[in-house]
């Protein structure tokens, strides 16, 4: 059985069980796919449930509306006070005060269920954050909490430090998400949210253990590495350690698409042993050895998927990545590319994207300056 960690009076496993990336029946991206494959779906919801796993996360948007439907659905076979369903608050869809409640109540609908064990206000950052105070959002969860429909109140995080700082101030958080794996622990201020949020006594659940799959998909020279350190154990181990070695780490949620991907993560998480300062290490070193591959910090999350000519940014930036971790030749990235249905060439730089962008990252300058230089 999957290792468990305290909070509160109760117990949440150690690994999650996230719905962005879920299975599904057809080849479109999983992210933008509204076709989730309810009998595969369904057997993962099983497989985790059966070997205990009791956290599942889902969103508004995820799987273009059609996540929060499926595993409110796949959790109905088992007791209520068996599992922690998580939710989110999407603020950038609201326009007006009223949308909040609107939202919540069709959340409420789409997974069948009465209550939420944890709501986050989802991709918080300065500008969502001051939505979510002129809307009053927080008092809102108040009053769903002394109602019974809310039993945890947090935050998903994404902005800079101040940012972060000035969340934790306003009020009190129950939890809060961050994105935090080996390579973001320096490069994104992972290092210093975790601190921020351990100061202030709040519990850490992780999104991105392994950044949208790049941790487990790394290059020949790091995967010897671990291998060396410990052999027979996959990159997304190493990746999933790191994360679950820090103590105020609640939960670690995985986007698991298949059984071999939950399998893999269920014997990190039992009987689980904190990596020790050397492998701490060799985990610093191999985010040392992708930073020198001038990779894009791009997770696949496709929160940048609704650009009005339909350019397939993830998609793009992921065989750009391929190529600059030799896992593609640039002949072989060029044909990939050439596959990819909305390219460079298709970009106008509104600068949509950007502004949805959860990693801050400036979509159409790299475009055009970087991945159409390497792929044209």
């Amino acid at each position: 059985m999957v290792d468990r960690r305290k909070f509160k009076d109760t117990e949440v496993s150690l690994l999650g069980l996230g719905t962005m990336r879920l299975p599904c029946k057809t080849a479109l991206k999983r992210e933008n796919n509204p076709m989730i494959d309810y009998k595969k779906g369904q057997e993962l919801v099983d497989l985790a449930y059966e070997n205990g796993v009791n956290y599942f996360d889902t969103a508004y948007m995820y799987h273009v509306g059609k996540s929060e439907k499926f595993i409110g659905t796949a959790l109905k076979k088992y007791p209520r006070d068996t599992y922690f369903l998580a939710d989110k608050m999407p603020i950038w869809m609201c326009t007006k005060k009223s949308d909040v409640e609107k939202i919540f109540k069709k959340q409420l609908e789409k997974t069948g269920h009465d209550y939420f064990d944890f709501y986050l206000l989802h991709s918080l950052g300065k500008d969502n954050f001051e939505k979510c105070e002129k809307y009053g959002v927080y008092d809102f969860l108040l009053k769903m909490r002394e109602e019974g429909k809310v039993k945890n109140i947090g935050f998903s995080f994404h902005g800079n430090l101040d940012d972060l700082h000035n969340i934790v101030a306003a009020h009190h958080w129950d939890f809060a998400q961050i994105q935090m794996n080996y390579l973001d622990w320096k490069n994104q201020d992972a290092e210093a949210q975790y601190n921020i949020l351990t100061e202030a006594g709040i519990p850490v659940i992780v999104m991105e253990p392994v950044r949208g799959g790049q941790l487990a998909d790394v290059s020949e020279e790091i995967n010897d590495m671990f291998q060396k350190a410990r052999p027979g154990k996959s990159a997304a181990s190493w990746a999933m350690g790191f994360v679950a070695s820090h103590s105020n780490v609640l939960t670690v949620l995985s986007g698991m698409n298949s059984v071999e991907q939950l399998n893999d993560n269920l014997a990190t998480f039992t009987n689980f042993v904190p990596f020790s300062e050397r492998e701490l290490k060799i985990c610093s070193n191999a985010e040392a050895m992708i930073n020198k591959n001038d990779v894009i910090p791009c997770t696949g999350c496709d929160y940048c998927g609704d650009c009005p000519k339909g350019v397939k940014i993830s998609s793009i930036f992921a065989v750009y990545n391929k190529i600059k971790t030799g896992e593609y030749t640039i002949p072989q990235g060029k044909e990939e590319y050439a596959k990819i249905d909305g390219n460079c060439d298709d970009c106008i730089a509104c600068g949509k994207c950007a502004n949805h962008c959860p990693q801050g990252i400036e979509i159409p300058t790299l475009l055009k300056d970087k991945v159409k230089v390497t792929l044209l």
